[in-house]
């Protein structure tokens, strides 16, 4: 949710260009990146598996959270004033937190479709239908709303005494669309719309992490060969050529290697995702919470500073759910290079399974 309240000077004016063309960049790879994911998942049949809906789903809160929230936060900012009528502003802020909050509540529905996924793969089918998954997302877009749009719109989000419109005074001549929040709802907002998804994605990942790490481990002590045939081998030295034996060694220190790769691949990846997420929201909702209980405890510009941070994490998304995947890096290529286009459309349906992930 967005708190934008005015800075204490005035920028000069390289400092607004410069700041808005770093915020046009921002707006810029969301609204591309999560248009590709969508347009993605449509043209390409190995993309058009039941668990890739939540990421369409993500992508498209992230397109909202960039087309209606972040445009119109950047002209509140840079003009220092706000010139869209104060009750655009009430509206504009419920989408703020309802499209945040719709973000972050698919981020962590993905993180429990792939628990499933990994977890028990064969009754994942069985589990994980279009009913439940539409079902899923139908109630991740209504509990945002209901966040947002329902005591934004009765007042609920204001302290008692103030009954203006949300409208902060900048100077005598200006005005800057602000939300004042209660520490009633800034703690209620905050725990549905970050602090429980955030538990639950950190319960997620780090027990399939470390269950990743079993499994490698496992495949290690099945693959390993016995110490009694060490022995053997030793004995045989003799009546082998050193090629085949050096081969061989070989051959394990390769394996060997590879499962230590493995173990880092799970480490990094998950480190990515869950790192990615915590360093863009923990410092925003943290000082939310604290700036509901006390209004002067957090400067202005750190305020804004952290809550374009939360916003940059709609950009990220579309890397780090999506170019990662194997298919959803063919489907970018094909869409993008249009000159081969129709080339690839013939071969990958071919060679990539939509069973994949």
């Amino acid at each position: 949710s967005n708190v934008d309240i005015i800075l204490p000077t005035h920028p000069t004016p390289l400092a607004i260009l410069l700041l808005g063309i770093f915020l046009a960049v921002i707006i810029f790879l969301s609204v591309a990146g999560n248009l590709l994911v969508c347009i993605a998942v449509y043209t390409d049949r190995t993309l058009r598996k039941v668990g890739n809906l939540f990421i369409v789903s993500l992508a498209i809160s992230d397109l909202f959270v960039a087309c209606l929230v972040m445009v119109f936060a950047v002209a509140n900012d840079l003009q220092g004033s706000w010139i869209f009528g104060d009750q655009f502003c009430d509206i504009w802020v419920a989408f703020d937190v309802m499209c945040c909050t719709a973000s972050i509540l698919n981020l962590c529905a993905i993180s429990m479709d792939r628990y499933i996924h990994i977890k028990d793969p064969l009754r994942y089918g069985r589990w994980m239908t279009k009913r439940v998954i539409y079902g899923s997302i139908a109630a991740i877009w209504l509990l945002a709303a209901l966040i947002s749009f329902l005591p934004i719109s009765m007042d609920l989000h204001r302290p008692m005494q103030d009954n203006q419109p949300v409208l902060a005074v900048a100077s005598s001549s200006s005005q800057q669309c602000a939300l004042d929040l209660t520490p009633t709802y800034a703690i209620v907002s905050s725990c549905i719309s970050f602090y429980f998804p955030c538990l639950v994605m950190l319960a997620i990942y780090s027990r399939l992490y470390f269950y990743a790490k079993m499994h490698v481990q496992n495949i290690k002590a099945v693959t390993r060969p016995p110490p009694h045939n060490k022995v053997k081998k030793k004995k045989r030295r003799h009546y082998q050529s050193p090629t085949p034996s050096g081969t061989c060694a070989a051959s394990s220190s390769t394996g060997n290697n590879n499962y230590h790769v493995s173990d880092h691949k799970a480490a990094v990846t998950l480190g990515i995702i869950m790192g990615v997420f915590l360093i863009c929201w923990v410092p925003f909702f943290c000082v939310n919470i604290v700036a509901a209980f006390c209004k002067t405890c957090i400067p202005p510009i750190v305020f804004k500073i952290l809550t374009w941070l939360g916003y940059s994490n709609s950009a990220f998304n579309p890397i780090i759910y999506s170019i990662f995947n194997l298919d959803f890096r063919l489907a970018f290529q094909k869409i993008l290079t249009a000159k081969t286009r129709s080339y690839c459309c013939h071969r990958f349906p071919d060679i990539y399974e939509p069973g994949n992930s």
